[in-house]
C-alpha cells in the first residue's frame, strides 16, 4: 500500500533521507519512529508527492507518485505535523471546501460529510471557525480532511505531539477504529504511541534505517526482556540468595525505590524458580512482574548506542 525503494533527500551538504526502502502492508499501523531530526516529516512530505526526492521512488497503492502523482494523491489521505488548515473558516467551511478541491459533489459527497462528521464528532463545532478550536479539536478536524474521500491509506505525521493525555486517549482511539479499514502510517517520536497503536515499527535516524520490526521483537532485544522484577519493602530480600539460582545473571536494586530486577541467563525463565524461592524464604511481596522488555531502552540502543547498540538491520 506504502512503499519506498531508495529514497533520498538532500539539502546541498546534507542527506536528510539517506536511501530510505520500507513497505506497509495492506490492514498495517506501521510505525516511523525516530528522534527529533530523524528526517521522519522529510519521508512523509515525499511519499505524499509535497517534496520530490532527490533520488529514489515511492509508491501509494501501486502508483509511482513522480509519475501518477493525481492517482497517488487520490489514494492517500495525509495528516501534515501541526495538523495545518485555514483557520479562518468554519469547520464546516472547510471541509466543504475539502470535498469540492477533492471533487465529490452532490449526494456522495454531503453523504462523506455526514459520516466524517458523525465519525469524528464534531457535530457541536461546525460552525467555529477552526481558530477558535482546541488543539485536539484541531486534530480531528485534520483527520477529517484526511479521510473525507475515504482513502485506503492514511499517512499521520505525529498527530498527538503536543495534546494532553485525554485529548491523545481520543486522538489515539480515534486512529485505532480507522486502522480497521485502512493502512496506516504513523510518524512520531513518542514511544508510547508504538504501544498505542503500531503493529509493525520502522525505526530511523539521520534519514537511515535502522531496525524494521513488531514491537514485541524490538522489546525481545532488551536486556529487560524476560527479567522479573518486585517489591518486598522490609523483607530483607538477600542479593546472594537469589544469585544463587542457575538460571539467573545479575541482579539490580532501583536505588530510588528498592525494586529488585533479576535477569535471566540466555534461554532461561526465571518467573517461576524467583516466585518459589521467594515462597519458600516467607517473603512478602507487595508486587511481581514478568518484563517483556522496555521499548525506550532498544530505542536508545538502536539511536545513539556503541555502533547503534549492536543491532543490525532488518526486517524481523
Amino acid at each position: 500500500m506504502i512503499e519506498t525503494h531508495e529514497l533520498t533527500r538532500r539539502y546541498g551538504a546534507l542527506t536528510a533521507v539517506d536511501s530510505l526502502s520500507i513497505r506497509a502492508e495492506p490492514g498495517q499501523v506501521l510505525g516511523l519512529l525516530g528522534p527529533n531530526g530523524a528526517g521522519k516529516s522529510t519521508v512523509m512530505r515525499m511519499i505524499a508527492g509535497f517534496l520530490v526526492p532527490s533520488s529514489g521512488t515511492a509508491w501509494v497503492c501501486g502508483h509511482d507518485v513522480g509519475k501518477e502523482p493525481l492517482k497517488a494523491k487520490r489514494a492517500l489521505g495525509y495528516l501534515p505535523e501541526g495538523a495545518p488548515s485555514y483557520g479562518e473558516m468554519t469547520v464546516r467551511e472547510f471541509l466543504i471546501f475539502i470535498l469540492r478541491i477533492r471533487g465529490l459533489h452532490a449526494d456522495i459527497g454531503y453523504r462523506r460529510f455526514d459520516e466524517v462528521v458523525s465519525q469524528l464528532q464534531l457535530e457541536g463545532v461546525l460552525e467555529q471557525c477552526i481558530d477558535t478550536l482546541s488543539k485536539g479539536l484541531r486534530r480531528r478536524v485534520g483527520l477529517a480532511q484526511a479521510i473525507l474521500h475515504d482513502p485506503p491509506v492514511l499517512m499521520l505525521d505525529e498527530p498527538t505531539d503536543g495534546l494532553d493525555p485525554n485529548q491523545k486517549h481520543a486522538v489515539r482511539q480515534l486512529i485505532d477504529a480507522m486502522a480497521r479499514e485502512r493502512t496506516i502510517l504513523i510518524s512520531t517520536h513518542l514511544l508510547e504511541e508504538v504501544h498505542a497503536l503500531c503493529n509493525r515499527v520502522v525505526i530511523i535516524a539521520k534519514g537511515k534505517l535502522l531496525a524494521d520490526a513488531t514491537p514485541a521483537e524490538l522489546e525481545e532485544r532488551s536486556r529487560y526482556h524476560g527479567a522479573v522484577s518486585f517489591s518486598a519493602p522490609g523483607s530483607g530480600v538477600s542479593q546472594e540468595m537469589l544469585g544463587r539460582l542457575p538460571q539467573v545473571a545479575a541482579i539490580e536494586v532501583d536505588p530510588l525505590d528498592g525494586r529488585i530486577t533479576v535477569f535471566p541467563k540466555p534461554g532461561q525463565r526465571i518467573l517461576e524458580p524467583v516466585e518459589t524461592l521467594l515462597r519458600q524464604q516467607g517473603l512478602e511481596v507487595s508486587e511481581i512482574q514478568l518484563e517483556r522488555g522496555r521499548l525506550d531502552e532498544v530505542f536508545r540502543q538502536i539511536t545513539v548506542g556503541p555502533a547503534n547498540g549492536g543491532l543490525t538491520e532488518g526486517r524481523g
